[in-house]
């Protein structure tokens, strides 16, 4: 019996409810730098557009087309670049490089996936995929007084690391110009790994933990910066990429969702045939068993932040029967 009814209730259509996405977005068209544009969007609204989904980034693209813009926008994103060097070297020289600047300009984070750092032929350095298999370079001894030692093994770089500190002491620190000179005269391969590397530090400018990404695959020249911000390309799909932070963009700014600071309410009614007439749709149990079953429909139709309650009339019940419904407007009627 509670069958039947319960397939009634799910076979109705034409009713609805809404929800909100977590972010909504609003494109700004003045020209600010990026952190002109958070400062701007603070202000405003919540922060700079973060993206936590697929389903936002189309709210964000849909939101800058809709204004007629279709190129590069400022978002929340940043990434933060700080070269290390893997025995934790920090001496007064340990700022040294000697960058590919004529053929490649780098580092230049192609495909926003290059961490860890290999010298070339020339002595020339690139910034690179740490996944790659090359040979590399180790050393003996103290920091201050190293012995350079060519592997001639091709590992990633975490395994090249991990090779340099079970035979020797690290991956190698080159400090000037006379040590750079040193491991290239030791080199026999095009390439070779050595102890330079950054760790991935993406962030949000409203400190939202960074998981979904849409990164193009794409060169994002950093140069010397200490930070790089982030753009949604229009022109890709909207895809990622970072700039200089004092270029100049339009941007988006979002606002926190009323869904996470007020209750949105939205009335439904539902209309129901019995095929018992005897079934009491008033009963606290089949009340909770119809409710389960919207909530279910609900959440495999994608609605997942949404509550469904009964609402009481003033007599206490959630559901009449259409003839006490009709009964009452002739009443009201007959009153005017």
């Amino acid at each position: 019996m509670m069958k039947r009814i319960l397939l009634v209730v799910l076979s109705l259509s034409g009713w609805s409810l809404s929800t909100c996405l977590l972010h909504q977005y609003h494109y700004v068209p003045d020209l600010k730098t990026w952190t002109e544009a958070q400062s701007y969007c603070r202000q405003r609204y919540t922060d700079l557009a973060t993206i936590g989904n697929t389903e936002e980034m189309n709210q964000l693209i849909n939101t800058v087309l809709s204004a007629g813009y279709n190129s590069q926008v400022w978002i929340g994103l940043y990434n933060e670049i700080n070269w290390t060097w893997s025995d934790g070297y920090t001496g007064s020289d340990a700022d040294f490089r000697n960058w590919e600047t004529n053929i490649e300009k780098e580092p230049n984070f192609d495909l926003a996936d290059q961490f860890c750092v290999s010298t070339g032929a020339h002595g020339t350095w690139f910034d690179d995929q740490c996944t790659f298999p090359i040979c590399f370079f180790c050393y003996s001894g103290s920091q201050m007084n190293p012995d350079f030692v060519f592997v001639n093994k091709a590992m990633n770089w975490s395994s090249a690391q991990g090779y340099c500190r079970e035979k020797f002491t690290d991956l190698v620190t080159v400090r000037n110009r006379a040590e750079n000179l040193n491991i290239q005269n030791l080199m026999q391969s095009n390439y070779a790994w050595i102890g330079l590397f950054r760790d991935p530090s993406f962030y949000w400018s409203d400190q939202s933990i960074f998981s979904f990404t849409y990164l193009d695959q794409v060169a994002n020249h950093i140069g010397l910066m200490n930070v790089t911000c982030g753009v949604a390309d229009l022109q890709k799909s909207g895809r990622w990429r970072f700039q200089p932070c004092e270029t100049r963009n339009p941007f988006v700014c979002y606002m926190s969702s009323p869904v996470k600071e007020a209750v949105k309410r939205q009335v439904v009614k539902l209309g129901m045939k019995l095929k018992d007439s005897s079934v009491d749709l008033n009963d606290p149990a089949v009340e909770a068993n119809i409710l389960k079953k919207l909530q279910d429909r609900l959440k495999e139709n994608g609605v997942s932040e949404v509550t469904v309650k009964w609402r009481e009339q003033p007599d206490g019940k959630v559901f009449q029967k259409g003839e006490d419904i009709f009964h009452k407007k002739n009443r009201k009627k007959t009153k005017l």
